[in-house]
């Protein structure tokens, strides 16, 4: 039987060792964090490493991402921290997300300097936009036949979770769907009953059928997701604008991590 961690230890040690570089974060970012991976779901491991100064001054600069892909199982991409800083400066919620992901395999003594920096950044409206774009784009390829992967609800329902989140607590949401579902149930909740109890039997139901399983289409879910969508894109124009990017505060944050 494979010994998966070990083996993300394994590559990420390597990948250290190949480049020349540190791991200052590595986590998981699919749907096994989420919590909704299906029985043949792969590992989703992403990274933000550090060069050393020299070669941060080189002419040729190195790229500014890594992946390794051993095996259809592991699917292993990092992005250098100077790519990665410029992307929380724009609040870009992919990268927002892997400072709250659940499954941590790897994590550097800078990177919680590093995270409660970049944490400020965050930006309702790119988050809105972003959580709004995934939700409908996974609807309009994904959900409109008669049948459907029960996965794919899941990238849909988790987005519009997130953007109800962000409404309510103007922060960056939880990585969690647990977490996420939890808001709705109970006395404070916003989503009727009905459609709470068929969204926790349909995630029962998820977790014994593998990805490309082909299941009837659940008409009471697929009418939220196309409301919800339809609803969030005006919450998103009218969310407050980005402020500018504070390189001065980025390159601080890049600085110190570099101890220069």
């Amino acid at each position: 039987m494979r010994d998966i961690q070990s083996e993300i230890q394994d590559n990420l040690n390597a990948i250290e060792k190949e480049q020349n570089v540190t791991v200052l974060l590595a986590v998981e970012s699919g749907s096994r964090a989420w919590g909704f991976a299906s029985p043949d779901s792969d590992y989703d491991v992403r990274f933000i490493y550090l060069r050393t100064a020299e070669d941060y001054l080189r002419l040729d600069p190195p790229k500014d991402t890594i992946s390794r892909q051993p095996d259809e199982v592991l699917d292993i991409s990092g992005w250098d921290l100077k790519k990665a800083l410029p992307a929380f400066g724009k609040g870009n919620a992919s990268v927002m997300e892997w400072c709250g992901s659940p499954i941590v395999y790897r994590q550097a003594p800078e990177w919680e300097s590093v995270k409660t920096a970049v944490l400020k950044f965050f930006s309702e409206k790119a988050a809105l936009y972003h959580y709004a774009n995934t939700a409908f784009n996974t609807y309009r390829e994904y959900l409109r036949g008669e049948t459907v992967s029960y996965k794919k609800y899941f990238y849909a329902l988790r987005p519009l979770l997130c953007c109800r989140w962000i409404e309510r607590f103007h922060q960056p949401p939880p990585v969690e769907f647990s977490r996420l579902l939890q808001l709705f149930d109970g006395p404070d909740g916003d989503l009727s009953p009905e459609l709470l109890a068929a969204v926790r039997d349909l995630w029962q139901r998820k977790a014994v059928t593998c990805e490309k399983d082909l299941r009837p289409q659940l008409p009471q879910i697929s009418a939220f997701i196309k409301a919800e969508c339809l609803r969030l894109r005006q919450s998103a124009a009218a969310a407050p604008k980005n402020s500018p990017i504070d390189y001065g505060a980025l390159n601080a944050v890049f600085r110190q991590t570099l101890h220069i």
